[in-house]
């Protein structure tokens, strides 16, 4: 079941793969699955949610998520840090800035102390946590100065771990030109006519 939710996801099926990944869910929680293959499936439910729309669905299952990696494995632990992320990734697009910001703040030097600056998932937090900042209309000029910041200062550790071409180091350089953007339209005064 596990292959075949997979492959019509990969496919795009997302519609196709949703009854897959919820049977795959209940079928395991009926013969008493290892937790860790529970968090999976659940896991893999919540990104099918969040393809087909169903963003507020795929949030509960996150946080779910989240909440048994804490309790499985610890917050350092990779997978934890993994759900910490989509999570936040989550709530920042259904603009509840305010967790997400939290989350991050709490979780990054997490991540920093147990996988290492460098580390993909350390940067991919960073991004996540510079793109709260910025994407909140209701941002402060420090709130997008911080945005920037962290963005320059994430991008150039991505250039010298992953190079230029690397595709998270073109997404966190993409957040860095919007961040900028930001930043300019609100510290420029407007110009009457």
């Amino acid at each position: 079941m596990n292959l075949l939710g997979n492959g019509l996801y990969i496919a795009g099926h997302y519609e196709d793969a949703l009854p897959v990944r919820q049977a795959e869910l209940s079928m395991k929680r009926r013969f008493g699955r290892p937790e860790e293959h529970m968090l999976v499936a659940q896991s893999n439910l919540a990104t099918t949610y969040y393809r087909l729309g169903r963003r507020e669905e795929a949030l509960r299952i996150e946080q779910d998520v989240y909440s048994g990696r804490l309790k499985l494995n610890g917050e350092e632990h990779e997978a934890t840090l993994t759900a910490a992320n989509n999570y936040a990734d989550t709530l920042v697009n259904l603009k509840h800035f305010e967790e997400s910001k939290s989350l991050m703040l709490k979780m990054i030097p997490v991540a920093r102390r147990a996988l290492g600056e460098g580390h993909r998932l350390t940067l991919k937090m960073r991004l996540n946590y510079a793109q709260t900042l910025f994407a909140d209309t209701a941002a402060t000029l420090d709130d997008l100065r911080e945005a920037v910041s962290t963005l320059e200062d994430t991008t150039r550790t991505a250039w010298q771990v992953f190079g230029g071409a690397h595709p998270l180091t073109e997404s966190i350089e993409g957040a860095l030109q919007n961040a900028r953007a930001a930043l300019r339209a609100r510290e420029t005064p407007p110009t009457s006519a």
